[in-house]
This record gives C-alpha cells, sequence and structure tokens, in this order.
C-alpha cells in the first residue's frame, strides 16, 4: 500500500510549488492515505539553536511548536540521528505527549548534504502499528526531498 504513493510523493516533490506546500500536500497525503498516520507533520532545525521547529503538519493542533534537542522523540532523533520507532509511548520516559489519543510514533531524519536537518514525525492512535515498511517509506520520502532542498 505505502509503495503505491511513491509515485505520488515524487509528483508533489518535483511540481512547481514553494517547498512548503509541497511539505503540507505530503502530512495531507500521507493522513488521508494511511489509516494509523493519525498526525504527520515535519519538526526542522530552529536556525543554530539546539531545538526544532515545527513546519507544516496536518492532524490536531499541537503546543509543540518548539522542541529541544534531547527532549521527547523528535528531540532524541535530532541528536542520534536514527529512526526511532514508539509502539508504545506509556512505555517511554522522555516522551512529550501531544495528544491523549496518541498510542505510538515513528520519528525519521531528514539529513540533507550529510546533516540532519529535520525529519517528519507520525503519531498513530494505533498501538504497535508501525514496521519495517514504513521506516523504508519515510525514509524514501526524505530522500526525495533531499533532492530539493539541497538547492
Amino acid at each position: 500500500m505505502l509503495d503505491s504513493l511513491r509515485p505520488k510523493i515524487k509528483s508533489i516533490i518535483h511540481s512547481n510549488q514553494e517547498t512548503d506546500t509541497k511539505l503540507q500536500e505530503i502530512c495531507n497525503l500521507l493522513q488521508e492515505s494511511v489509516p494509523h498516520y493519525d498526525w504527520v507533520g515535519f519538526y526542522f532545525r530552529n536556525g543554530d539553536k539546539e531545538e526544532l521547529k515545527l513546519g507544516p503538519y496536518t492532524g490536531e493542533p499541537t503546543d509543540h511548536t518548539i522542541i529541544p534537542f534531547g527532549k521527547g522523540i523528535c528531540g532524541q532523533v535530532a541528536v542520534s540521528n536514527e529512526n526511532f520507532v514508539v509502539p508504545n509511548v506509556q512505555a517511554q520516559d522522555n516522551y512529550i505527549a501531544c495528544s491523549l489519543t496518541v498510542k505510538s510514533e515513528i520519528v525519521v531524519p531528514l539529513f540533507v548534504n550529510g546533516e540532519n536537518i529535520g525529519q517528519i514525525d507520525i503519531d498513530s492512535n494505533t498501538p504497535d502499528p508501525f514496521t519495517k515498511e514504513d521506516e523504508r517509506f519515510l525514509e524514501f520520502v526524505n530522500e526525495e526531498l533531499t533532492k530539493i532542498m539541497e538547492h
């Protein structure tokens, strides 16, 4: 199912729209197309600060527009530079609750020229829905995004 979204992702990325519009369209496509993707958003490094700033997203509004490096799942990925799949957010000590309905989360870093500039973050109201297929697909999304963010 996720593989069927790959051409749509490429089409969005290679369209003549502004980058933020493309990011928003990707968020919308993923949330609408994947039943267990309840909140989809991008966080980016906030200038030279050791923090992430919320970019385009879709889903319930969040108060977490700035996340310090090391805090929560997103903040940990900003430091580790590695994918983080959380099957059960309740079992995580360093978890920032965005919504009481969220049961699981996946965060995949976005690299440009070898530097971690941000990440795609997905919350799910379903316990433990994320598979290796989700990870590979989100890595693909970020690799495609790299092509427009290097310029």
